[in-house]
């Protein structure tokens, strides 16, 4: 606010003193972000979100018949997306499967498909540092080993970086997406695409826009764009928000991302131990937790289905119509990756062809009708507003469960869903 109130800024693409005020801010926080990150030998390009950045690799990258995506099943829709990208211009995709088990990622079928495919001439492996819906970290070590097998490697960062570092001098991801608000909370709508400095030529802006180009024409169809992060930064920037991601970056650096690390994994233990412990009067738990059993490749985020006491699911609906009568706030679905959700509800490629091929249009509950049963998860996360005394108040929540069975009128059929 204080900001706001000191002086009038303006579009930073001229020298009048507003618009060079904006620069010289803008300015400072794309150093700051550099700086946060060890990202000496990369360019930080703003976008309006995580999901802005993945956009600019997927219409920018040299796809082809002569290049081939490697994407995992556990990716966001935004990773995902990419593909047809990639399909659009002929080059091949595929995915590299999940252990049912702990949800971490097949390592010997990662290793088969990153020796696959020496003939083709461009290379990306795209891959999350840590699962936006189980919480469950990919081993960074994945970067190295792709790149020494001739892949560039897109790195999705957005649910990593909340609690954890990230040291781009020593994992050097070609491509990195950051979202800002998940780290700092305000301002919502700022993102960022790291680009390494080596790589950066390699990606092929398809159009341009204003604040992109040094001149383009009319009356003679050509244009020059920009050679640095401008290229990519269409229009007019946020320039009244992004000087907030300074401020957003020095409090967690004042506070230490270690220990909000610390802490995240101090809590996650608690609310493990805690769920772990809830049983029914038959043995049978009340909880199914998704993922690794403690700490030691997790975030701060919890994937899970409450069960009555005969080990049946509950619907979301109603889970989540209780949690609101309580004032908690967490998500159902399935949370923009569809892959972890396939694989927990064992949802087979055939499921998925004969769905998708009988029909022109669907949506989340259609699907449930065709399938005939129950599909998504409960999903919360901590981070660092969360307290010890949240957490006990969500495990109280789950302890209204204990012993209960699902009310008759909350098990709607599929057809009601819709």
């Amino acid at each position: 606010m204080s900001f706001l109130q000191k002086a009038v800024y303006g579009n930073p693409h001229s020298t009048n003193p507003a618009s060079g005020l904006s620069e010289k801010y803008i300015g400072a926080a794309r150093k700051t972000v550099l700086d946060y990150f060890n990202a000496p030998g990369y360019d930080c390009i703003f976008t309006q979100n995580a999901s802005g950045a993945l956009q600019i690799v997927g219409e920018s990258y040299p796809f082809s018949p002569a290049a081939h995506l490697l994407l995992t099943a556990d990716n966001h829709n935004s990773v995902n997306g990419i593909r047809e990208y990639a399909r659009t211009k002929g080059a091949g995709f595929s995915y590299s499967s999940m252990n049912c088990e702990d949800l971490s990622l097949d390592d010997s079928d990662l290793e088969k498909h990153l020796d696959a495919h020496p003939d083709k001439m461009e290379k990306l492996f795209a891959f999350p540092a840590q699962s936006n819906v189980s919480g469950v970290r990919h081993s960074l070590s994945w970067i190295k080993k792709a790149q020494d097998k001739g892949w560039d490697v897109l790195l999705d960062a957005a649910a990593f970086v909340p609690t954890s570092k990230l040291d781009l001098s020593a994992t050097c991801p070609d491509f990195v997406s950051v979202s800002f608000y998940k780290i700092f909370g305000y301002p919502t709508g700022i993102g960022c695409l790291l680009i390494k400095k080596s790589t950066f030529s390699k990606l092929k802006k398809p159009s341009f826009a204003g604040g992109t180009i040094t001149l383009s024409a009319v009356t003679y169809s050509s244009y020059f764009l920009k050679q640095d992060h401008e290229k990519f930064e269409n229009g007019t920037v946020n320039y009244l928000d992004i000087p907030a991601i300074t401020n957003g970056l020095e409090f967690i650096s004042c506070i230490g991302i270690e220990n909000i690390n610390a802490r995240i994994k101090e809590l996650g233990l608690f609310i493990i131990q805690e769920l772990t412990l809830l049983r029914h009067d038959n043995g049978l738990a009340v909880i199914k937790l998704y993922g690794p059993a403690d700490m030691e490749n997790r975030g701060g985020t919890f994937l899970m289905n409450f069960m009555d006491i005969h080990g049946r699911f509950y619907p979301l609906q109603y889970i989540e119509q209780m949690a609101n009568a309580g004032m908690i706030s967490f998500r159902t679905g399935c949370f923009c990756n569809p892959g972890i959700d396939e694989l927990n509800h064992s949802i087979s490629s055939g499921h998925l062809k004969s769905y998708f091929d009988s029909r022109h249009h669907g949506d989340y509950f259609d699907f449930i009708n065709f399938l005939g049963r129950m599909r998504g998860a409960v999903r919360i996360s901590i981070g660092i507003p969360t307290t010890r005394s949240d957490l006990q108040k969500f495990v109280q929540f789950v302890k209204q469960f204990l012993n209960g069975t699902i009310p008759e009128h909350s098990i709607t059929t599929p057809q009601q869903l819709s």
